[in-house]
């Protein structure tokens, strides 16, 4: 359940602190005081859209932390075990989500401290939260809406998944056929073409390195004239020429071994001097040798100077180094391996599609008999909320239509369609064609109740003691009275199963209460602020009640109204 929320910079909100309990929580407070600024701030923890317009004046970043905990449960059991494996984070029974938005636009995601993308904490989101605004009625008259709280109801969740992993090599195998299956003429010419460009680069017979090589290479018998005179004069200063750096040396050590016979502190140095002469002697033979091969291959500055042009021709054509020609060269061969056995390989992907499609099929329809038979089930509770929220006469249905293969997607063959007739005598038709703006609310509530039971039992079934918060953000809309009232008990029943936040605007649904909170709106030092207070005790949700019912002016008539309304709320119980 939602444990707290803490709220910084958000709108006309300066700081805030709210701690939430089990049980029907409600707010309540004048139009604007900023009921559903608490809302919007839940739903941006909770991945929602940021943006800086959110920002207080004058502040430079806006954060909003929700901190969640699975009373009851261990860390193995608490619905969003699997999830911090998914993401690889460590998590428990407490999960603390913050959101950090910045005045130049950039915001921040954490979870418990640990960094994560806005992506991965909406997925988690839909095991912590279900938020009903204002306008999600609205969404209710979306067919995918629709199939989306049937699944909630059914618990199709894997059933789903198994379905959408089906149909996305389903998908896979049909692109694959259709590429195999081009045109005949098209796939002669880039066999074609592909043979001609295989052949070209399996002749070249390239090396990874050898440009840089053969570029080397080039520069030395460009310049073999100099090349050859400067090694010629090396060699001979050193070694060939009378009066070389070798001969020299050699007369320095007969000299120093007669000075060493006269003074053995010269001894030492006859070792080194010998070692330069075996340097200078080691080093005229490597230029020896180096002259003779520069007259080895008076044709191989040609050689070279053909080779890199070929190579600069690749380049231009195939890739910008050898490596990436050879790349090209690789899967050039692949293709043509692939178009070359194209009858083989389409007839054998054909078989895999018709495989994968009796796969998806066959998962589907079994997804599509769990949820006709969850239908039912939910038809016949949802009728029995409509009758206590004052639409005891509604008829309510689900209807299905099998989709052909073409029209089939990732959530099964199934399109479903809520229908309903709020008056005796009228056919069932489709929401947006007969229901009103306080019927939707009414039914939506009925969906949400329904759901809310059937998935804090199915948590329980799987050892999970956890079940979703619901949020339901004015949904008084449309309706008053006696309807009221019910709507109250139906929010109050819910809530035995789950925690519940609503925003509301009538007492026939404050009074039913288990934690009352007054939002309101001030002025301090020239700047709006909003605050919210906890109502502990009967008279200050009397007073609060009684402004509800009479406005500004609280009357005594007001007062004893809502007495007597919290006394029969609390019998109601």
């Amino acid at each position: 359940m939602l444990h707290e929320i803490h709220i910084q910079n958000y709108a006309v909100i300066d700081r805030l602190a709210l701690e939430f309990r089990p049980g029907l929580n409600l707010l309540t407070g004048e139009t604007g005081s900023g009921k559903s600024i608490l809302v919007d701030a839940l739903g941006l923890a909770l991945g929602g859209r940021a943006s800086p317009d959110v920002i207080r004046t004058g502040e430079e970043r806006a954060v909003v932390t929700a901190v969640f905990r699975a009373d009851g449960a261990s860390s193995k059991v608490a619905p969003w075990a699997k999830w911090f494996d998914e993401v690889g984070l460590e998590g428990g029974d407490e999960i603390m989500l913050r959101r950090e938005i910045q005045s130049n636009g950039k915001s921040r995601m954490l979870v418990n401290d640990q960094p994560v993308t806005v992506a991965a904490v909406r997925a988690l989101a839909s095991m912590l939260v279900e938020i009903h605004g204002q306008s999600e009625h609205v969404q209710l008259l979306a067919r995918e809406a629709q199939l989306d709280l049937l699944d909630q109801f059914a618990d199709s969740a894997a059933l789903l998944e198994e379905v959408g992993e089906l149909f996305a090599r389903l998908r896979e195998l049909d692109r694959e056929v259709a590429e195999l299956s081009q045109s005949e003429q098209d796939r002669l010419r880039k066999v074609d073409l592909l043979t001609f460009q295989v052949r070209e680069l399996k002749q070249a017979n390239l090396e990874i390195g050898e440009d840089v090589r053969l570029e080397e290479e080039k520069r030395i018998l460009s310049n073999l004239a100099k090349i050859r005179a400067a090694a010629g004069s090396a060699y001979d200063l050193l070694y060939e020429d009378e009066g070389s750096a070798s001969a020299r040396v050699a007369a320095a050590g007969r000299a120093l071994e007669e000075l060493a016979r006269y003074d053995a502190s010269f001894t030492g140095q006859l070792e080194p001097l010998a070692s330069a002469r075996a340097t200078l002697e080691d080093l005229a033979l490597a230029l020896r040798d180096y002259l003779g091969k520069l007259d080895a291959n008076p044709h191989r500055l040609e050689e070279v100077e053909d080779r890199l042009a070929l190579l600069d021709r690749l380049k231009r054509k195939y890739g910008k180094t050898i490596e990436e020609i050879i790349a090209y060269f690789q899967n050039a061969e692949r293709q043509l391996q692939d178009l070359e056995h194209a009858d083989e390989r389409r007839a054998e992907a054909e078989r895999e599609r018709d495989t994968a499609l009796a796969d998806y099929r066959k998962a589907a329809r079994r997804l599509s008999e769990r949820r006709r038979e969850a239908a039912q089930k939910m038809i016949k509770l949802v009728r029995e909320e409509l009758a206590q929220v004052g639409m005891e006469k509604t008829r309510f249905e689900i209807r299905f239509q099998t989709l052909p293969d073409e029209r089939a997607t990732a959530r099964g063959m199934d399109e479903v369609e809520f229908r309903i007739s709020p008056n005796p005598g009228e056919e069932l038709r489709p929401l947006e064609k007969i229901a009103s703006g306080g019927e939707l609310s009414r039914l939506m509530l009925a969906l949400k109740t329904v759901i809310g039971r059937s998935r804090s039992k199915n948590a329980k079934e799987k050892g999970q003691r956890a079940a979703p918060t619901f949020v339901f953000d004015e949904v008084d809309a449309g309706i008053g009275g006696r309807v009221a009232e019910s709507v109250g008990q139906r929010l109050k029943r819910l809530a035995r199963d789950t925690q519940v936040l609503c925003v509301t605007h009538l007492a026939q649904i404050a009074c039913f209460a288990d934690h009352h909170y007054f939002v309101e709106k001030t002025e301090r030092g020239g700047r709006t602020l909003t605050s919210v207070k906890y109502l502990a005790g009967g008279e200050e949700r009397t007073a609060e009640l009684a402004r509800m019912l009479s406005g500004s002016r609280v009357t005594e008539a007001a007062m004893k109204h809502a007495q007597a309304m919290l006394q029969q709320a609390v019998g109601a119980k």
